[in-house]
């Protein structure tokens, strides 16, 4: 599993799903994970929740280390902002977390201020 992705670990993603809605998320968590299939709700066993995950293209290969597929997963902890607003990410995000509308196949997503800041902070900069 790796937390800090460059987009060349995701050039076989066909398409990201969402198991949830992103609208009033201000970041989500991505890491790489491997899977022994290519589609469909990969094993999730984490703390917390599973947001979405991407399927591969059919002729995706599998990594030739593990023979596993390695697919993105996109996820929350118990202590994520959205969980815990006055927790330790109130303010800041952990390394992993992206503005999840910034998230395409096939692209890293991007930090922002929402996803950095939250809202919080946000409303008192302005």
């Amino acid at each position: 599993m790796s937390s800090m992705l460059q987009d060349n670990q995701l050039t076989d993603e066909e398409v990201v799903v969402w198991l949830e809605s992103t609208e009033n998320l201000d970041y989500v968590r991505q890491a790489l994970d491997k899977s022994t299939r290519r589609r469909g709700k990969p094993r999730y066993e984490r703390d917390g929740r599973m947001i979405g995950y991407a399927n591969l293209m059919p002729d995706a290969g599998k990594d030739p280390d593990s023979g596993l597929f390695e697919r993105r997963t996109f996820f929350l902890l118990p202590h994520d902002r959205p969980n815990d607003p006055t927790g330790p990410y109130e303010v800041g995000a952990p390394g992993e977390a992206v503005d999840p509308r910034t998230i395409s196949p096939g692209r890293v997503g991007m930090k922002t201020p929402r996803s950095q800041r939250g809202r919080a902070s946000e409303t008192v900069a302005s």
